[in-house]
């Protein structure tokens, strides 16, 4: 993988272009642990910009033969530009590591705002749900399918902005793929199929992730593995009566989770829904 510069705001860019190397950033805290590396606060030395260091081992990639993986998700990621979407501005490698320079979300994972509060209201439920519905209606017209939307992969930056992450399971294609990937709660029912699978999957799993912000919990949750699975296939979808959501959300909720993917609702009609048009802020940048 050739070293790249990327566009990190940088007073060297009015210069001949020359790679990153680690040596340009001041490293800081780690920011997160994963399986094939860590992501570190850092600043770029020169214009003190602060971004997100994450440092990939190859070893691991060979390991799990991810070299191919990893490179289509930063072809993909770099080309992304949209205020929801995270910016990749770059990477550069050494002998055993990759580096990606991210941009920076401070207040870190969705997940976790989840897992502090619970639940979200609705009028922030469906700003947020507009947010995402944007961003992919955005990947999807320069035909990438996420195929991996749920609230570990939403980051939220200082300003409350929403941004969707983690590309690695994220494809750039015009035709229907089989690979089964994601999350388990969030698999659409042609993915337990192993059926071919389209740009609709990320439909249905908004469709999951509005749910879980509103009940805090995903819809077919189940004690096993095999159990999920089987109330995804039968699309087994109940609501609960405490908190009290509203039919409108409902409406919405149960018009995306459609076993039949040619008849969810798209990402237009998604932003034209009146529990969106009566909740989303607007003017909001997703805080």
């Amino acid at each position: 993988m050739a070293s790249h510069k990327g566009n990190v705001p940088d007073p060297r860019s009015k210069q001949a272009v020359k790679p990153w190397c680690l040596q340009d950033f001041e490293i800081g805290k780690p920011l997160g642990r994963g399986k094939f590396g860590n992501v570190y606060l850092a600043r770029e030395r020169k214009s003190k910009y602060v971004v997100a260091l994450k440092v990939i081992f190859k070893a691991q990639l060979r390991k799990h033969q991810l070299e191919h993986q990893l490179r289509r998700e930063i072809e993909i990621q770099s080309l992304l530009r949209h205020p929801n979407i995270l910016r990749l501005f770059g990477y550069f490698h050494d002998e055993e590591r990759i580096f990606l320079i991210l941009e920076y979300a401070a207040r870190g994972e969705l997940y976790k705002e989840l897992q502090r509060v619970r639940y979200l209201p609705e009028k922030r439920a469906a700003t947020y749900v507009s947010c995402l519905a944007q961003a992919l209606a955005y990947c999807h017209e320069k035909h990438v399918t996420h195929r991996d939307i749920k609230p570990e992969n939403i980051l939220v930056d200082l300003q409350g902005q929403l941004k969707i992450a983690d590309f690695g399971w994220s494809v750039h294609s015009k035709t229907k793929r089989q690979t089964m990937c994601g999350t388990l709660d969030y698999l659409p029912p042609e993915m337990v199929e192993n059926r071919l699978h389209d740009h609709t999957v990320d439909n249905w799993c908004l469709g999951i992730l509005c749910y879980e912000f509103l009940y805090g919990v995903p819809p077919f949750e189940a004690e096993s593995q095999s159990d999920t699975f089987r109330r995804i296939l039968r699309v087994d979808l109940s609501f609960p009566s405490t908190p009290a959501i509203s039919a409108e959300a409902k409406d919405l909720i149960s018009r995306l989770l459609v076993k039949d993917s040619s008849k969810r609702l798209s990402l237009q009609k998604i932003l034209e829904h009146p529990w969106i048009a009566q909740n989303a802020d607007s003017t909001s940048s997703c805080a």
